[in-house]
């Protein structure tokens, strides 16, 4: 009997999601595959809807647009730092920083610009506004 991807299952696969002109961002193709369970979060949801109702043994592609990927990239999601609120420490452009929210959750942001007085923090995932390539191989459902 042929099982099939559902929307709870635990699924062994390799994938890669790589962004439209082909450059790779993360595969297991080359590696061990992954194991996932589906609706924990693990993935994101959209990607999980596509894998449902594949069987072991496919491999299929996948074009997400921004929105259904990471987003669209939102500019009220930058914001300008007081280098006061922020570590005494030696900090780069283009670097990423963790910050603690006063609930205590932690974000990560990137150090778009920074001077002495304050830093540019884009605290967008960083493949927001981005299209991407989704491919998944199944290798086993349970």
């Amino acid at each position: 009997m042929n099982q099939i991807v559902e929307a709870n299952s635990l699924v062994t696969l390799h994938y890669r999601i790589s962004l439209p002109g082909g450059q790779p961002l993360i595969s297991t193709f080359n590696a061990t595959p992954a194991t996932l369970q589906l609706g924990a979060g693990e993935m994101l949801p959209a990607m999980e809807q596509l894998m449902v109702g594949l069987v072991p043994g496919t491999r299929h592609v996948f074009e997400l647009e921004a929105e259904q990927a990471f987003g669209p990239h939102r500019t009220e999601l930058i914001e300008r730092v007081k280098r006061e609120h922020m570590p005494d420490e030696e900090i780069e452009a283009m670097s990423i920083m963790e910050f603690t929210a006063p609930d205590g959750s932690r974000y990560s942001g990137l150090v778009r610009e920074i001077d002495e007085q304050s830093a540019l923090i884009d605290f967008n995932h960083p493949l927001a506004g981005k299209s991407i390539h989704f491919e998944v191989e199944v290798i086993g459902v349970s």
